[in-house]
C-alpha cells in the first residue's frame, strides 16, 4: 500500500508541472507585415488614367470624360517626368498631348503629391453637319479645332513593389474652337473655354 502511494505522489509531483506549462498564457503576440522596399528610385513606366472634367458652367456638356495613357521617367523617387496622350470627349472626340512633372512629398508607402501639366487638345474627326430643326434652310457644317490646355493639382499615391494607383484632383483649363457658315454663307469662328474640376483615378507600372 505504501509503495502505491509514494508511486502516486510521486507521478502528481511529475504532472502538474506539465499540466502547467501547457496551460500556460501567451506573453507576446508578434504582428508580421509585409515587408515595404521603398518606392522606385529611378526608371521608366507607363501610366493609364480615367476621369471627369465637372463643374457647373453654361455647357452642354456637364461632365467631360477623359482618357490618358503617359510614359513617363521617375529620378531620385520624388520627381517625376512624363508624355502623355489619350481621347477626351468634349462634345466632340480630341487627342491632347501633354508634358507633366510630378513631385511626390515622400518616399513612403503612401504619400501626398502636386503635379503640374500642359499641351495641346486636337481635334479627331471631321467636319459635323449641324441641324436647325427649326429653319432646316440654315444647315451647316462645323469645323471643330483643339486649343491649348492646362492643369494644375494635387493627389494622394499607394505604392506596392514597383506599381502605384493614386488618385488627383486639379484645376483644369481647356480651349477649343469650331468655325461655321452662317445664313449669309459667310465664315464665323466661336471659342469654348473650359475651367473645370478635374478627377482622376490612375495606375502606374
Amino acid at each position: 500500500m505504501k509503495k502505491h502511494l509514494t508511486t502516486v505522489i510521486i507521478l502528481i509531483f511529475i504532472i502538474l508541472p506539465l499540466s502547467a506549462q501547457k496551460t500556460k498564457e501567451v506573453e507576446k503576440f508578434v504582428n508580421e507585415r509585409p515587408l515595404f522596399e521603398g518606392r522606385k528610385k529611378n526608371g521608366l513606366g507607363f501610366v493609364l488614367e480615367a476621369g471627369f472634367l465637372v463643374g457647373a458652367q453654361s455647357s452642354d456638356y456637364k461632365a467631360p470624360f477623359s482618357f490618358n495613357f503617359m510614359g513617363n521617367v521617375t529620378n531620385n523617387t520624388k520627381n517625376v517626368f512624363g508624355l502623355g496622350s489619350g481621347v477626351e470627349y468634349l462634345g466632340q472626340p480630341f487627342t491632347p498631348v501633354f508634358l507633366e512633372y510630378k513631385y511626390l512629398f515622400s518616399d513612403r508607402k503612401t504619400t501626398p503629391f502636386i503635379f503640374i501639366r500642359g499641351g495641346k487638345l486636337f481635334h479627331l474627326k471631321g467636319d459635323a453637319q449641324s441641324t436647325d430643326n427649326a429653319n432646316p434652310q440654315n444647315d451647316y457644317e462645323k469645323s471643330y479645332d483643339g486649343g491649348g490646355s492646362f492643369t494644375i493639382g494635387t493627389g494622394i499615391s499607394w505604392a506596392k513593389d514597383d506599381n502605384e494607383t493614386y488618385l488627383s484632383f486639379a484645376y483644369r483649363n481647356v480651349h477649343t474652337s469650331y468655325s461655321q457658315k452662317n445664313y449669309n454663307n459667310q465664315s464665323a469662328e466661336y471659342k469654348n473655354s473650359y475651367n473645370r474640376l478635374e478627377i482622376k483615378f490612375g495606375f502606374r507600372f
